[in-house]
């Protein structure tokens, strides 16, 4: 009985202390995580600096992926993440040529095709980004059937859509795994409907502080102010269009400051903020049939 009371002592003595030392290296541990997100986040090398993924915005992790994508031929990106051929801006388009037109029972119907190489957890992804958008207004984004224009969305290189409307086949690109937040999809889907980035508002300078010095030189462009209809509506902090705080940082500095208030968060990627959905709302008239 003594021998075994000594035993005992000599294995609580050594099996505690370690219990109660910190982790020395914690890589196991940081990678097991890495997994759980990475269907979430996309791919992540080793090589690569982790940053908190958990304070990532929407338009953190495009610029992210879309950092690796080469433009297809005869296209360019403006913003990171707006395809063109030229600039234009559904809330700023003569005659609402832009916009996708309003059917008589007042709701505004997207007709869209998706991709099959998607499998179900992406197309559950992508289509709850669209039911963020619809919920809260008159759009309703609905499987084509004969639609001449719709949007087809596909698993290309990067997250990227056009600007509004832009008639027949339009691609909106949401590369899986990289793209599969739901606030992606629903970002995404705010171009498709008209919308630049909330920090491209012709009034941002009000609001928010550009840091030139930390911008990548050969990336100031994406931070130019649009001509934009603001539809009387504040500037929205939470936008899920808006950029982080890092967006294009060239040594890690923040390029976006808030003010009156430089603490207050900008952009998010939960989906549209209350104040996203208003403007959808007041650009497409819901709640008034034509």
């Amino acid at each position: 009985m003594a021998s075994m009371t000594v035993l005992l002592g000599i294995l609580l003595g050594v099996l505690i202390p370690v219990d109660m030392l910190p982790v020395q290296n914690s890589t196991g541990v940081h990678e097991g995580k890495l997994r759980l997100k990475r269907k979430y986040s996309g791919e992540i090398y080793e090589e690569d600096e982790i940053t908190d993924r958990d304070q990532m915005t929407a338009m953190d992790q495009i610029l992210e992926v879309n950092s690796r994508l080469r433009a297809p031929r005869g296209l360019s990106f403006r913003e990171g993440d707006i395809a063109y051929s030229y600039v234009r801006s559904a809330i700023n388009c003569p005659g609402s040529a832009c916009l996708w037109p309003k059917s008589i029972d007042g709701f505004v119907y997207v007709p869209y095709i998706v991709s099959p190489l998607y499998d179900d957890m992406d197309r559950i992804t992508i289509e709850t980004g669209m039911q963020e958008i619809s919920s809260g207004t008159c759009i309703k984004f609905v499987p084509r059937t004969h639609e001449a224009s719709f949007l087809d969305i596909q698993p290309r290189y990067g997250c990227w859509s056009f600007l509004g409307q832009t008639g027949g086949s339009q691609t909106l690109s949401l590369q899986t795994p990289g793209c599969m937040w739901s606030g992606i999809a629903a970002h995404e889907f705010m171009h498709a409907l008209g919308f630049v980035h909330e920090q491209s508002r012709s009034d941002r300078d009000h609001y928010v502080t550009i840091v030139w010095k930390n911008i990548m030189p050969a990336q100031m462009h994406n931070f130019r102010k649009q001509e934009t209809n603001n539809l009387n509506s504040p500037y929205d902090y939470s936008s899920v269009m808006h950029y982080g705080r890092y967006a294009f940082s060239e040594d890690g500095g923040p390029t976006i400051i808030p003010k009156p208030d430089p603490y207050i968060p900008i952009g998010q990627r939960d989906g549209p903020s209350a104040l996203d959905l208003h403007k959808i709302n007041v650009l497409y008239n819901c709640g008034v049939n034509e």
